[in-house]
Formats: C-alpha cells, sequence, structure tokens
C-alpha cells in the first residue's frame, strides 16, 4: 500500500468511525463532533501535505488492578492511530507465530490460558510426569521501547517512505521517563501492534533458534515450558543476554521463576493446575468486594440495576472460562435478581 492509497479521505472516515464505537459520550469526542467535517478534512490535508504533527498526550494513573501510567493522545491523533493500527495489523499479523495471544483478532487472554492449559497436558504427558514453566516478565516494557530499534523492525516490511515518515511522527511523539528515544505510551492503540512488532523478534528467536515447541506470550508476559528443569535454568541465562544485546531490555528481577505444575502456574488472572485452571485468589477476592461495594451502590441508587449486572454478568464471563461453578453459584447468589434472567 502506498502512502497516497493509507491516507485517502474514505480511509480517514473509516478510522474515525472504528474510533468512536463505545465513545460517544465521551466529551473530547462531543466536542470534536461539533465540527466534524471540517475536523476529519483539515486533519486529511494534514496529512496529504505532510504538515501533520502529533499533539501533547493527557497523563493520569489507573489502576486495574496494577497502577498504571495512562498517556492519552487528543481525538485527531487517536484517529491516526486507528488508520495506521488496521494498517500494521494486516501488514504484520501474519508474520507473528501462532502462540502470541496479545491484541490478535481470535486470540486474547482467555485462549492464551487455554493453550497453555493445553501444553501443560502434553508436556506432562496427560498429567503423569513432569512439568515445569519458566516465567518471564519485561522490566518496564512499555518504557523501555527502543525507537531506533522499533524503526528498524517496521523498515523491511514498510517500502513508502512517507508510511514511514508517518510512523516515525506517531513513535517519537512519546519519551518515557527512562529518556528520549525510548517508550511507547499505554494508552495508544498503535502502541499494541508495535509492542507485537517489537517482540515478534524474541518470538522468532525462542521457536526458530532455541526450537521451543511450548511457549505462550501474551504482551511482554511469556511462559516456556518443559519436562527438563536443567533445560529452562539454561534459558535464564540464554534470554536476558538475547534481550538486552537485540532490545535493549532486561528481566523483571523479582518476575522471572520457574513452577512445578503441581504447585500452580499463575498466567493472565487464573491459576492453572493439572486437571483444572482456577481463578487467580488475588482476583476473586478483588471481584467479590468489588460485587459487594456494586450492591450498595445500587441499593443507594448511585448507579442503575443495569450497570450491576452488567458489572456481574462480566464477572461471571470471567469465572466462565475456569472450573469455578461454585463461585459463579456465590456471584449469582449475591445478586439475586440474575437468577431469574
Amino acid at each position: 500500500m502506498t502512502y497516497a492509497n493509507l491516507i485517502t479521505i474514505e480511509n480517514v472516515f473509516q478510522a474515525y468511525k472504528e474510533f468512536r464505537k463505545g465513545k460517544k459520550k465521551r466529551l473530547d469526542l462531543q466536542i470534536f463532533e461539533r465540527n466534524l467535517e471540517n475536523n476529519l478534512f483539515s486533519l486529511h490535508k494534514s496529512l496529504k501535505n505532510k504538515t501533520y504533527q502529533h499533539g501533547q498526550y493527557e497523563d493520569f494513573y489507573v489502576n486495574d488492578p496494577k497502577r498504571r501510567h495512562i498517556h492519552k493522545a487528543n481525538v485527531s491523533d487517536r484517529i491516526i492511530h486507528h488508520l495506521l493500527y488496521k494498517y500494521l495489523y494486516e501488514v504484520f499479523n501474519k508474520t507473528f507465530v501462532y502462540d502470541s495471544y496479545s491484541c490478535r483478532i481470535n486470540k486474547g487472554t482467555h485462549k492464551g490460558v487455554k493453550r497453555l492449559y493445553c501444553f501443560t497436558r502434553k508436556v506432562s504427558k496427560n498429567f503423569t510426569g513432569d512439568c515445569f514453566a519458566l516465567k518471564c516478565d519485561i522490566k518496564q516494557f512499555f518504557a523501555s521501547v527502543d525507537h531506533q530499534i522499533l524503526l528498524s523492525l517496521l523498515i523491511p516490511k514498510i517500502q513508502d517512505k512517507d508510511i514511514l515518515w508517518l510512523l516515525t511522527e506517531i513513535i517519537n511523539s512519546f519519551s518515557s521517563e527512562l529518556g528520549n528515544g525510548r517508550g511507547i505510551p499505554l494508552g495508544n492503540l498503535t502502541s499494541q501492534v508495535f509492542a507485537n512488532i517489537y517482540m515478534n523478534r524474541l518470538d522468532q528467536f525462542v521457536k526458530h533458534q532455541l526450537k521451543v515447541k511450548y511457549y505462550v506470550r501474551y504482551a511482554d508476559d511469556f511462559i516456556i515450558l518443559s519436562s527438563n528443569k536443567d533445560i529452562l535454568n539454561r534459558y535464564t541465562s540464554i534470554l536476558p543476554k538475547f534481550l538486552k544485546e537485540e532490545l535493549k531490555l532486561e528481566f523483571h528481577p523479582k518476575k522471572v521463576f520457574i513452577r512445578k505444575l503441581e504447585w500452580g502456574i499463575d498466567f493472565l488472572g487464573y491459576i492453572i493446575l493439572p486437571h483444572y485452571i482456577l481463578p487467580r485468589t488475588k482476583t476473586r477476592r478483588r471481584m467479590f468486594k468489588k460485587i459487594q461495594i456494586k450492591i450498595q451502590d445500587c441499593q443507594s441508587e448511585k448507579i442503575s440495576e443495569y450497570s450491576l449486572s452488567q458489572t456481574i454478568q462480566s464477572y461471571l464471563g470471567y469465572l466462565s472460562h475456569a472450573n469455578a461453578y461454585m463461585l459463579m453459584k456465590r456471584a449469582v447468589f449475591l445478586y439475586p435478581l440474575l437468577r431469574y434472567n
């Protein structure tokens, strides 16, 4: 695809439509839509003339439950993010390994967990033998992404110099606390596909050079399974060296460990055990605490019954992917009306 084909007014309008889904009540979008056509045509003109410059970010913190520093771009910039995300996904998705599960169509957390469970069954020979898991986490991954390395991974697949100009503008619009030339913001849609492109370098190394068969990655969390603990111990020295030299990344010193399957493997909010997938204990406690608070808010009319129902249904959805029948029953019991829906 050429730059001219990418930035057509039709594509800009389509990116806007995709961006606005689920955001119709947001104040910044409502303000943008007061002069919608003028704003979109002006955005298209800036792209066509290559005068587009990414704006400043609004930053804030969220707890989900880990405290995260989010950087939010303005509406115009987020429309560009949608435009580029769709393009980059189509170009790079086919280059990703099968067992990369973050922000990909027909993947996601639940499929990643089920795939890991399937792998544990294979490695342990149907839970009759040993199965060890090397679980790794990258230290400050999003803040650590090196802009030059990221661009070097984009260039082989993108020959159009104007598309590269626009991507460079997006990448260089943000620098983390680690310094200029590093970091992609939590909050940008493009950061999701940039993260997969960046970590695909590791995926290819693990699958094709280390020849690892049982490997699952979601964003910067990844797990390698083996029946041989010594092999996993060897990887704990090989992988940090590769990450530092090739991607300028480091393992989180307190989040790299080897666990036996019988002890439980913690991954993406669930605990994998022989014959079982269970909700993480902390998640379970937090879930019921939030349900109780929501029920109290509903009783005092701070929130609607519909809002309460949606919250509980989302938790039931989470529990439905685990062996958690009694927990689901308890959640429904806390809100009796659900039993009659």
